[in-house]
């Protein structure tokens, strides 16, 4: 199966890694306003499919993009000293003005995987462009929270000593600064997680909690101050979407969706748990939230909203 990729930076680039190591997909297809920045991401990621998977990987245009099951879009600008987050949201509209289009002409029948930041609202104006071309919301879809999710597990499952893939926990609303950590959902091993502390005589602090969401709010402030940007994870994060996407797995996943009604807050594209398969979300799974956490998810919903209504305002 063909998977596109629009935008070669390193975000894009290491997802292509990512599926060329898993083995995912049977082609993939760089396309960037840089080609030759496009051209030098395949011939070196084409190098490293001897040692990996059989995969076909290159350099093309929109018009390459034609029977893609899926495109991944990462394709944006970055922040200008200064900048308000409002202007460079207006900027990447524009930019998405031209992608989305440019990869509807030309593989109408693909799902779109956004990638772009701030991806919530980034999703939303995808989705906007995508209708013109008769795209239901169904296939359009972003990352979301689930590299949020997959930290808050994994911190978890290192605080209790257990495989992370045993965890369940979710991190909601916005990818952002006011996304929730949905502590009230958290089970170890099918057990809540105050049982399962109780159970092994372990002692689960307020400190604890307060350490776990510091680090999952603050995870990619720290890699990016350190080396520059975030890219290792999404890549893989991706890539795992991709594969669910390919092989209709039916799993869940914390992504950002066209969201009917966030307590009070309708029509919003934010992160909730969803059934992914091969037709994109095949749907939402309502989480039982505790009062707090759902005033919390309805704050970070209105936060993307009022983001996303100034640009259709605009």
């Amino acid at each position: 199966m063909k998977v596109g990729i629009v935008g070669t930076g390193m975000v894009g680039s290491t997802t292509a890694y990512a599926l060329i190591l898993e083995g995912i997909g049977r082609e993939i297809v760089l396309v960037d306003k840089d080609e030759r920045r496009a051209g030098a991401e395949a011939d070196d990621l084409f190098h490293a499919v001897p040692f990996s998977h059989p995969l076909v990987v290159h350099q093309g245009g929109y018009a390459d993009l034609q029977g893609s099951k899926v495109v991944v879009v990462a394709a944006g600008v970055s922040q200008k000293p200064g900048e308000s987050r409002m202007d460079l949201l207006k900027r990447n509209q524009r930019v998405f003005s031209q992608v989305i289009p440019g990869i509807l002409e030309k593989a109408p029948e693909a799902i779109l995987l956004i990638a772009t930041n701030p991806v919530d609202v980034m999703t939303h104006v995808a989705t906007k462009y995508a209708s013109g071309f008769g795209v239901t919301v169904r296939r359009v879809l972003g990352s979301g929270t689930m590299l949020d999710t997959a930290r808050f597990r994994a911190l978890l499952g290192r605080q209790m000593g257990v495989d992370p893939q045993h965890v369940h926990a979710y991190v909601l609303g916005e990818h952002g600064d006011s996304e929730v950590l949905a502590w009230s959902l958290v089970t170890v091993g099918g057990i809540k997680l105050t049982e399962f502390c109780t159970g092994r005589g372990a002692v689960y602090k307020a400190d604890d909690k307060e350490h776990i969401d510091h680090r999952v709010r603050n995870a990619a402030y720290e890699i990016i101050d350190g080396k520059g940007a975030t890219y290792y994870g999404i890549g893989s994060a991706l890539a795992k979407l991709i594969d669910v996407i390919l092989n209709d797995r039916r799993s869940i996943f914390t992504v950002s969706a066209p969201t009917d009604d966030v307590p009070g807050i309708k029509n919003v594209c934010v992160s909730m748990p969803r059934l992914i398969g091969g037709d994109g979300v095949m749907g939402l799974i309502p989480p039982s939230l505790d009062d707090s956490e759902r005033s919390l998810l309805r704050k970070s919903a209105a936060i993307v909203k009022e983001a996303s209504d100034g640009l259709d305002d605009a």
